[in-house]
């Protein structure tokens, strides 16, 4: 996981110029040269997160980070498996008055293959679920769902077969007792005819489509730990640390759901623009091994003056 120097947002100086290049095709190569590496270095499960802002340009907005996230699909092979936006909450004042101020960053999740590690139950938002119980004995969701009406629907719909009215009763049923044992949280049943579907009726793009068109119904389960976080992220920026030179607002908080998702417990976290060591931070936090890459020897000694004598880390220059 790693939060590179930005293209034309200001001067490197020292050991590295990356994002000083002329223009901004120019910075997506250089940075693709660095990914091809990480790329080599990668275990085939593991996961890439990169966090990366735009900029102007004679007014316009350039679009660095999805002319890199495309660069990467298309020249590299990675596959594009979410686009975070990372809403700062907070900013600084914008002098601009002929446009909305800029309050939000992307964080891209790559991956190199179709399976590789990921621990939802880490990520979701575990909580327990209160069942009640009608008098007859139906179990009732937290949403009120008991199974009664999708009872009645089944038995009076006209557009199913009596087979179709026997497996979505079976189905039904199973989904009540899934409830009660607390293996889903919750759901809801489409019925052919009976519900407003959740999806386009072409079979050929939409999975539900072709199992209603199949089977006459289908479910949406909700989990038990409750649902998968969202792709929208607010977490304010870092504003410790500041006594350094290094002007990076990328927070730690910003890595702890990449890390407790995609890096087991006996993985290791790299960041080869480790800058002050936020990336490690948050990997030593969650009990992983942290490996810090960066050119600035300056920002590696601030970065180890973050850490406990105590912890773990690895620092490299290059």
């Amino acid at each position: 996981m790693t939060s590179p120097p930005y293209w034309g947002v200001r001067e490197y100086s020292g050991e590295s110029t990356l994002g000083n290049e002329v223009s901004p095709k120019q910075f997506v190569e250089r940075l693709l040269e660095i990914t091809d590496e990480l790329k080599r270095v990668l275990k085939p499960k593991g996961s890439f997160w990169l966090n990366i802002g735009d900029t102007y340009e004679n007014k316009n907005l350039v679009g660095v980070p999805w002319r890199t996230a495309l660069a990467l699909q298309d020249q590299q092979d990675w596959i594009l498996r979410n686009d975070i936006v990372w809403n700062k909450v907070k900013g600084n004042p914008s002098a601009a008055n002929d446009r909305l101020r800029v309050m939000h960053e992307y964080v891209f999740h790559f991956v190199q293959q179709k399976e590789y590690v990921y621990d939802d139950a880490a990520i979701r938002g575990t909580e327990d679920f209160e069942l009640t119980y009608k008098d007859n004995g139906d179990v009732v969701s937290p949403t009120g769902v008991s199974g009664t009406r999708y009872r009645r629907q089944i038995a009076g719909n006209d557009a199913l077969t009596e087979e179709e009215k026997q497996d979505a009763h079976n189905a039904l049923e199973e989904h009540l007792e899934r409830m009660k044992n607390r293996e889903i949280k919750d759901f809801r049943m489409v019925i052919r005819d009976e519900q407003r579907t959740t999806h386009g009726n072409s079979e050929n793009l939409s999975g539900r489509a072709r199992e209603l068109a199949e089977n006459g119904f289908y479910f949406l389960r909700y989990n038990a730990d409750g649902p998968m976080p969202e792709n929208i992220w607010d977490i304010v920026p870092e504003d410790d640390h500041r006594d350094d030179s290094h002007c990076a607002v990328y927070p730690v908080d910003l890595c702890d759901l990449p890390i407790k998702a995609t890096c087991p417990e006996d993985g290791i976290v790299l960041d080869p623009f480790v800058g002050t060591g936020t990336t490690v931070v948050a990997a030593n936090k969650h009990q992983r091994r942290g490996i810090g890459i960066d050119a600035s020897e300056e920002y590696l000694e601030t970065a180890e003056s973050r850490i406990d004598s105590g912890v773990q880390m690895t620092f490299e220059t290059i």
